[in-house]
């Protein structure tokens, strides 16, 4: 049983850090820094981003992000999910990791890093209303767009599957609002009520068409491990089930009559005892931020 748990550990960091041993050469850099970063161990962030639910709101933000033609556009045109899904992945995972537990300057310089792999991605796109719009990744509609989706995701799947929130609701999606404005995002929302106006107030612009339909096939069976795909199936249910009915109705995509939101739960706690209790990332920060404190 033991080598059975190693293999999927291994496998499991490997998918979401790019290196067996979970510790690749950015996390070691979150030890650097001579602040505490943008949020710290005590914020709603760290709580939210440190917990087993990000799995699920990583599924569910990507789902969402289909939504809009233009951030559809984007990746349908530019990503690499299809050749590299794992690799675009870690990437991801790269900069929410970074951006919570790193210090300021090294938020700021990931976030830079991000932003200069999007200064090339523009095109056309077909909007709800059938007009063909030009589109940049820079353009402040899809900057919010996928900000929005991305904070009510993680936001969404810790209350379903995760504990409490320093400062509840409000204070991560306040909190969180730094990390859109690092990636140039002008107005984001700072509380739960302006996050859900802001979504709301997306719904004329939304649409379903075949890119998206592609999309949501990709995400429910990506190129893992076999051993993999049942735990995998639960979570990608999970985050179905998480998602306001409209959204799943224009995904596609129905709620499943079996108990999901547990079964989730119970594969979230199956993982996270594969993995261990302590995030090599956290741990960095806090070695970093023990380190200031001291001097």
């Amino acid at each position: 049983m033991g080598r059975i748990s190693d293999s999927w550990r291994s496998h499991l960091l490997t998918t979401f850090s790019g290196e067996s041993s979970g510790r690749p050469q950015w996390v070691s850099r979150i030890e650097q820094g001579d602040d505490e970063g943008f949020f710290g161990p005590d914020s709603a962030s760290w709580a939210v981003h440190g917990g087993m639910g990000t799995l699920v709101a990583g599924i569910r933000a990507l789902l969402m992000q289909t939504l809009h033609p233009g951030a559809m556009a984007g990746v349908h045109d530019w990503s690499r999910y299809k050749e590299d899904p794992l690799g675009r992945l870690s990437g991801t995972i790269q900069w929410l990791i970074t951006v919570t537990f790193a210090g300021t300057e090294q938020a700021r310089l990931e976030s830079s890093r991000v932003g200069k792999y999007h200064d090339r991605v523009a095109g056309t796109y077909i909007d709800a209303a059938g007009v063909e719009r030009a589109y940049t990744a820079g353009d402040q509609e899809l900057l919010a767009w996928v900000h929005a989706v991305f904070t009510d995701a993680f936001l969404g799947c810790h209350e379903l599957w995760g504990g409490p929130i320093p400062g509840g609701a409000d204070q991560y999606v306040s909190e969180w609002a730094a990390a859109g404005e690092l990636v140039g995002v002008q107005h984001p929302p700072r509380s739960r009520a302006e996050l859900k106006a802001q979504i709301d107030g997306f719904r004329p612009v939304l649409k379903s068409d075949e890119r998206v339909r592609e999309a949501v096939r990709f995400i429910r069976n990506p190129p893992l491990r076999r051993s993999m795909l049942p735990a995998y199936r639960v979570l990608f249910a999970g985050a179905v089930a998480s998602l306001p009915e409209e959204h799943r109705q224009l995904l596609g995509l129905r709620r499943s009559r079996l108990p999901v939101i547990w079964a989730t739960g119970l594969v979230l706690r199956g993982v996270g005892r594969v993995l261990g209790s302590s995030s090599t990332s956290e741990d960095a920060a806090r070695k970093r931020i023990a380190r200031i404190r001291q001097a």
